[in-house]
């Protein structure tokens, strides 16, 4: 059973919204809903059709949210969750949908990979798959939008006896908050296979966007035009791996420059194999404040762009500015000790 959240929606997105729940055993909630705890207690698979104004907002959403955690604060702690999302102009969807599962995430909520079915002013946004598959804008919506559905419905986690987890960073190991934490963190990951991989300035060339034709051509053959450690070492081990986890101090309310070089080389491997049984989680550490500005990115970027499951709780978040201030954060032990566990738990049985 699907529980299709929609607070005021347009005529438009109603009937792709129709289109797409069509034959789906479904329970639609919106504004004016009776909102009993028994309705609430049964949501499990979410789907949220969200039409944004020219603010790039929808109020009336947040409302909705908020009764609905009154009823029940940890409600999202048992669901799983997409989201269809048009804007009459060309922005917002996007910046909106980060926004919103980071904050629904950080309540308990996971999602699927490719969570987000996108609806810009005239279906802009899928010119180019138009152009490539030759099929229409609006039956593309129905086909990308039906597969979600099909993969909500359907996700179960994948766990493994096993579990191997690579590791990400491109920070200082004496003098790096993020990376102490991380240590921190390791010392309860003995029963996983753990690979770490420090990308240093000048080791990893970016990825310039190669044709589409030539970068299929090297994806299968595991490889890219540039060759170097990201195809010797970094791509093998994120194709075993369960999960990926990625080391983010925040420079600039950003990934740094090397991460974001390897996310944008992945594509690789994103053109040969499917992430949606690779889970994804991230330790961020912020000088000052920001830290979620780095979550959403790598909810962009690898979520909702590449595909990976979104754990619930996927992110470690502290503040820690001097080196070595990590250590006097309240508790953090504690706190990497616990999402260790939860880690372990999303991964392995």
């Amino acid at each position: 059973m699907i529980t299709a959240i929609m607070p005021e929606i347009s005529e438009e997105l109603k009937y792709y919204a129709d289109q797409l729940l069509d034959g789906i055993p479904c329970e639609v909630l919106t504004c004016s809903s009776d909102l009993s705890k028994q309705k609430i207690l049964a949501m499990n698979r979410l789907v949220f059709f969200i039409q944004l104004d020219e603010w790039g907002n929808n109020l009336s959403l947040l409302n909705l949210l908020k009764t609905i955690e009154s009823i029940n604060p940890f409600v999202f702690r048992e669901c799983t969750a997409m989201l269809v999302v048009k804007s009459n102009n060309e922005w917002f969807t996007k910046s909106f949908a980060t926004s919103l599962i980071f904050i629904l995430n950080q309540k308990g909520c996971r999602f699927i990979g490719h969570p987000l079915l996108e609806m810009t002013k005239d279906l802009e946004n899928l010119w180019r798959w138009e152009k490539t598959s030759g099929v229409s804008r609006e039956k593309l919506v129905y086909q990308i939008g039906k597969q979600a559905l099909l993969r909500l419905l359907n996700n179960d986690k994948v766990r493994s006896s096993n579990p191997r987890i690579t590791v990400l960073h491109a920070s200082s190991k004496k003098t790096s908050n993020t990376f102490q934490l991380w240590n921190m963190v390791k010392q309860s990951l003995s029963s996983a296979q753990v690979e770490e991989f420090h990308v240093e300035n000048g080791t990893l060339i970016d990825c310039i966007g190669c044709q589409y034709q030539t970068c299929l051509y090297y994806g299968k053959q595991k490889s890219c035009f540039y060759g170097g450690d990201m195809i010797k070492e970094i791509l093998p081990s994120m194709e075993k791996a369960n999960a990926l986890l990625w080391l983010c101090p925040n420079y600039n309310d950003a990934i740094s420059a090397n991460l974001t070089a390897v996310i944008n080389r992945m594509t690789a491997l994103y053109r040969t194999m499917s992430f949606y049984d690779k889970y994804v989680f991230s330790i961020i550490v912020s000088g000052n404040s920001g830290s979620d500005s780095v979550a959403r990115q790598l909810i962009g970027a690898l979520n909702i762009n590449k595909g990976f499951h979104l754990s619930p709780f996927f992110c470690l978040t502290a503040t820690a500015y001097e080196p070595g201030s990590i250590l006097e954060v309240p508790s953090i032990e504690k706190k990497a000790a616990n999402f260790a566990a939860h880690m372990m738990k999303e991964i392995s049985f």
